[in-house]
């Protein structure tokens, strides 16, 4: 990395712990959004009694006219999260990074989630801003947000994901 390159770096990590201190959560706690933020996906990790995750969803927006878009990317953080409801049943192939192959999973089709604290943020491609906001109100999930969070849900209460192996699907050429 050239040094301007890791001046910039220095500087927007001590921003970080700014962010952190004004938000009044324990600094582990923004471990998971800082991981969507700089790798994507969805995150989660237990520390002592404490479980922190966080749950990604994309918009994008597109003019027609234009024919220029962007799309944001809404990160939510859940400190000590809680499934209030969920809604319907969806069987998808998930692979995940501590495994070597897909599997087979049931996951929720709607999910409302509530936790001791919750901060939305905010990315915009086009004004380079991380916007970020605490949330007082339980959040709800449809598709891909419901099994991002039913997933980070069983890492944090189980470990692992759990599911049936890619392999038990067989093979079928249509005539």
């Amino acid at each position: 990395m050239e040094y301007h390159q890791l001046k910039k770096l220095l500087k927007f990590t001590l921003k970080e712990k700014k962010i952190i201190k004004r938000l009044g959560i324990p600094p582990d706690a923004f471990i998971p959004l800082l991981f969507s933020i700089r790798f994507g996906g969805d995150w989660s990790f237990v520390k002592n009694s404490e479980k922190f995750m966080t749950v990604k969803e994309k918009i994008t927006k597109y003019d027609e006219n234009k024919k220029v878009g962007r799309t944001i990317e809404i990160v939510y953080l859940f400190l000590n999260p809680r499934i209030l409801k969920e809604e319907g049943t969806v069987y998808r192939l998930e692979k995940c990074g501590e495994k070597g192959e897909r599997a087979l999973v049931k996951r929720p089709y709607k999910v409302v989630i509530e936790a001791d604290h919750i901060i939305k943020a905010s990315l915009d491609p086009l004004d380079l801003k991380i916007k970020l906001k605490k949330i007082k109100e339980p959040v709800k999930f449809e598709g891909s947000g419901a099994y991002g969070v039913s997933h980070e849900m069983e890492h944090l209460s189980k470990g692992q994901i759990t599911g049936k192996p890619f392999w038990e699907f067989k093979y079928e050429i249509e005539e």
